[in-house]
């Protein structure tokens, strides 16, 4: 291989990807493809699904879908949080824990215009993270976390202090670091692993699954994408799902998403799927039962294929699945939202959303869902721009 065509498969695959699908138009909603979406919506798509997905639930997460069902029938619209957890009283539409954790991510990326480390993100942690965020929007071991973050150990030490290593936490949050990754499946891994140490340990399961959220997302920007092509690479694996090696058939994440999908094949809706998975997601009785990161993110995998990568199906089959409903929503609809757009979401749900973060008191971000997604796509072409600059130099040497 000349030094020429290195130089294009490596510093310039991004870039191939970006040129392919930016310059494409949007696509029909539901057509299970991103192959015409441009590459911008396809960012919109991506944090829509995160931020509408996390806030449709309403007041639901935690609930069993058989009361769900009892006091809403189908949630397919915005809710009020009337004596939600501790009982404040929040505007539909309003977001949550993983939504401010990604917020910072999404900060860290917009402002160094390229991929970013726990080091970064831990400095945006400590200029935006406010103390009193923990139990009102943020969960209370955030608060542990940022205490540590404070004392000037270094990030990637930070989780290691978090109880709670197989929670969904980064699963569920990390979009952006999947994003500024488009179309680069092994960065998105890398990233995924090297941020999330601020939330869990190095190479733990937890961070496993949140390294399926990134393949997903960076498989879907990819131009021609399909939910196939997007399922064929979850399926593929990673050497770092498992310390045996590098067959899928000994990686317990690949096998757990692929006995899902077998179990789910035949479900036409929701309604369907969440009775098939309560044989196998039961958990009660201990700290955050339903929201490992195992769970959450094989039925995200599920709802995405059975909707066809449809984000606004996605995400009412999800927030009426029952259980973590909002961290549930807001994978397989940024997925979704990653591969098709946010063309099928209602504009008044982004309105509401919008909306609803001016009233918050203790967000870290104020940015509208828009304004984070074009800062995010922003930042990738100043990404693009970097590694077309210097594989151009290098090509002289």
């Amino acid at each position: 291989m000349d030094r020429r065509q290195f130089l294009h498969q490596t510093a310039l695959m991004p870039a191939a990807a970006y040129a392919a699908s930016s310059s494409a138009a949007a696509s029909p909603a539901g057509q299970g493809g991103g192959g015409t979406v441009g590459l911008r919506e396809k960012f919109f798509g991506c944090i829509a699904g995160l931020h509408v997905g996390s806030a449709l639930k309403g007041p639901c997460e935690g609930w069993a879908w058989q009361d769900i069902q009892a006091k809403y029938g189908t949630i397919d619209r915005m809710i009020g949080y009337q004596d939600y957890h501790n009982g404040w009283n929040r505007e539909p539409g309003t977001t949550e824990d993983g939504v401010e954790r990604s917020k910072m991510m999404t900060t860290a990326i917009i402002e160094k215009k390229d991929r970013v480390t726990a080091e970064d993100v831990r400095a945006i942690w400590v200029r935006d993270m406010k103390p009193e965020a923990a139990s009102m929007i943020s969960e209370p071991f955030e608060g542990v976390l940022l205490a540590m973050a404070k004392s000037g150990i270094p990030a990637c030490d930070i989780g290691r202090y978090c109880d709670y290593a197989g929670l969904v936490s980064m699963s569920r949050s990390c979009q952006p670091i999947a994003l500024i990754n488009a179309g680069d499946i092994e960065g998105a891994v890398e990233d995924v692993f090297e941020v999330g140490q601020l939330y869990q340990t190095t190479n733990s399961r937890g961070l496993q699954w949140a390294a399926v959220t990134g393949i997903a997302i960076a498989s879907a920007t990819k131009p021609g994408a399909t939910v196939d092509s997007v399922i064929g690479d979850i399926l593929k694996g990673h050497p770092r799902f498992s310390n045996r090696g590098g067959a899928t058939s000994q990686m317990p994440v690949v096998a757990e998403i692929e006995r899902a999908l077998e179990l789910t094949k035949n479900c036409k809706d929701f309604r369907e799927m969440r009775v098939a998975f309560d044989a196998v997601y039961n958990g009660q009785g201990m700290a955050y039962a339903a929201a490992y990161a195992n769970e959450v993110v094989t039925k995200a995998v599920c709802v995405f294929h059975m909707c066809k990568g449809n984000t606004k199906e996605a995400m009412i089959s999800a927030v009426n699945m029952g259980r973590d409903t909002d961290c549930l929503s807001a994978t397989a609809s940024g997925i979704s939202g990653a591969l098709t757009g946010a063309s099928s979401i209602p504009e008044e749900w982004f309105k509401q959303v919008d909306y609803a973060t001016t009233k918050m008191p203790v967000t870290n971000s104020r940015r509208t869902v828009r304004e984070s997604a074009d800062g995010m796509y922003q930042a990738f072409q100043a990404r693009l721009r970097k590694l077309w600059s210097y594989a151009g130099e290098m090509e002289k040497a």
